[in-house]
């Protein structure tokens, strides 16, 4: 059949129109049909999703957690065992006492002494620990604790007071996290040390061994 004016022969016209196509969905560099301009970016490489085990090779073997984004303080190791118990004696006397109302720390307390072989009392007010310190004869208290929002007593108040009676005795209180005023001024009328009640709670095993330990006792 004849073209008609201005139109080839032979379908020739299509031919043309599809060779006219092909460099715009081809890929120059023999990649495949991609998007125009798809790999240019990428200078002729194809790159694919990485899977999992690929980031995580590359963040170093850290499941793919980006840097910086673990909590500081934080380890394989975290919480520390708790330390060896110390020997048991018969003829040990309490050398830490507690002014502590809340009676879950005193359980928990009472529990960590008791697995390290420590004795510790709790009193009440000022007289209730010196008629304990006298039945103790010469041996003065290693270690005091003190809950500083006790309403028992007035830890500002009576810490002062036992830091001159027994200058050798520690003296330790906590709070809670927020409690940044109340910290300040617990340090500044002698409390040797001041730790929230979370920080408390995971260091009281090393804390009760070393000051429950007696003077001729060597800790390790």
């Amino acid at each position: 059949m004849n073209a008609g004016p201005g139109r080839p022969s032979g379908g020739g016209g299509r031919n043309r129109r599809r060779r006219g196509r092909r460099p715009r969905g081809s890929n120059p560099g023999g990649g495949g049909g991609g998007r125009p301009g798809r790999d240019q970016q990428h200078g002729g490489v194809y790159s694919a999703p990485m899977d999992h085990s690929y980031r995580a090779a590359l963040a170093g073997g850290n499941n793919g957690s980006r840097p910086g984004r673990q909590r500081p303080g934080f380890s394989a190791n975290y919480p520390q065992a708790d330390p060896e118990p110390l020997p048991v004696r018969e003829d040990a006397t309490s050398r830490i006492f507690g002014f502590v109302d809340d009676l879950f720390f005193q359980a928990k307390i009472q529990e960590t002494a008791r697995k390290l072989n420590v004795k510790v009392e709790f009193v009440k007010s000022e007289t209730d620990l010196s008629d304990r310190i006298k039945q103790n004869g010469e041996e003065k208290p290693s270690l005091i604790i003190f809950d500083l929002n006790s309403n028992s007593v007035k830890p500002l108040s009576l810490i002062p007071k036992l830091k001159n009676k027994l200058k050798k005795t520690s003296v330790i209180g906590f709070l809670s996290h927020v409690q940044g005023d109340l910290k300040q001024k617990a340090h500044e009328v002698g409390c040797d040390m001041v730790l929230p009640r979370s920080a408390f709670s995971q260091n009281l095993p090393q804390l009760l061994r070393r000051h429950g330990a007696a003077d001729d006792e060597v800790i390790q």
